[in-house]
């Protein structure tokens, strides 16, 4: 059994930085994509960032300011988010592709972690 699990939400100031860490567990070959998606009160779910092959693409609204990265021999998936701002608050959730051999490619999701930037 696989599990995606969350560490770095917190609460900071706009302006500040924080960095999302989605841990992979279980019989895993390897992580083939990785992703962050986010949900405010209210709002749809919304993809913020990917990351496949090597390419990375980003919510047009967080370019230049967030950066997604995959470690394979880790099997994880970080979101480094700099110069946060109160829209950024969100729950937070990891999405990964993961590879095993018993189980094939399969998408798993974090819990979620909880994301507050105060103005």
């Amino acid at each position: 059994q696989v599990q995606l699990e969350e560490f770095g939400g917190g609460l900071v100031q706009a302006g500040g930085s924080l960095r999302l860490s989605c841990a992979a567990s279980g019989n895993i070959v390897v992580i083939n994509s990785g992703a962050w998606y986010r949900q405010a009160p209210g709002k749809e779910r919304e993809l913020v960032a990917s990351v496949s092959g090597g390419r990375t693409n980003y919510l047009d609204s967080v370019k230049g300011r967030f950066t997604i990265s995959k470690d394979n021999p880790k099997n994880t998936v970080a979101l480094q988010m700099n110069n946060l701002k109160p829209e950024d608050t969100a729950v937070y959730y990891c999405q990964a592709n993961v590879y095993g051999y018993s189980f094939g490619s399969v998408d798993f999701w974090g819990q979620g972690t909880q994301v507050t930037v105060s103005s």
